[in-house]
């Protein structure tokens, strides 16, 4: 490389303006949504944001700013995400024989797509709603996995799990 010209990586990093959110913001927008993406529609005659194949139509005026049309797609996505990961999370912690962790959705910018914290909880990343359902099902897996096992109580009357030296009262 020459003396006066700059490594593009570097240069990359050095450029830390922020994308023009009406560029990612507007009708007609793609939107990344379980592997795939929606197309984003404004203007429509709906009360609530409907979703039908491969369109996400949103009840917000043509001329609406971008960050209108990012707080609503956004808030959009956040639901299905609840709504998703929970229906997965139920699954995938029956077929491993356990009760369903509860969700909590974080919104980190960085970190796991799914943590374990506690016994009880998985904290996914919301923005998993982007990946597609084998992705989603496997981190969710992987989640569960994470989680310390079940405390199986103590029988005080015997029975798996009971200790030896309980015994009934005569």
């Amino acid at each position: 490389m020459s003396p006066g010209r700059r490594d593009p990586q570097i240069a990359l990093r050095l450029d830390g303006s922020e994308p023009d959110p009406a560029g990612r913001w507007h009708d007609g927008a793609a939107l990344a949504y379980l592997g795939g993406s929606l197309r984003l529609v404004l203007g429509t005659p709906h009360h609530e944001a409907l979703h039908t194949g491969d369109t996400l139509e949103l009840p917000l005026p043509p001329e609406a700013t971008p960050r209108q049309i990012q707080d609503r797609a956004e808030a959009w996505l956040r639901e299905q995400a609840k709504r998703i990961l929970e229906q997965v999370i139920a699954q995938k912690s029956a077929l491993a024989g356990r009760r369903a962790p509860r969700l909590a959705l974080s919104f980190a910018a960085r970190g796991h797509w799914v943590e374990a914290q506690g016994g009880d909880v998985l904290r996914c990343n919301w923005r998993l709603i982007e990946q597609s359902l084998p992705v989603i099902e496997q981190a969710i897996t992987l989640g569960i996995a994470a989680l310390p096992a079940e405390d199986q109580g103590f029988d005080l009357f015997g029975g798996p799990g009971a200790s030896p030296t309980a015994h009934p009262a005569a």
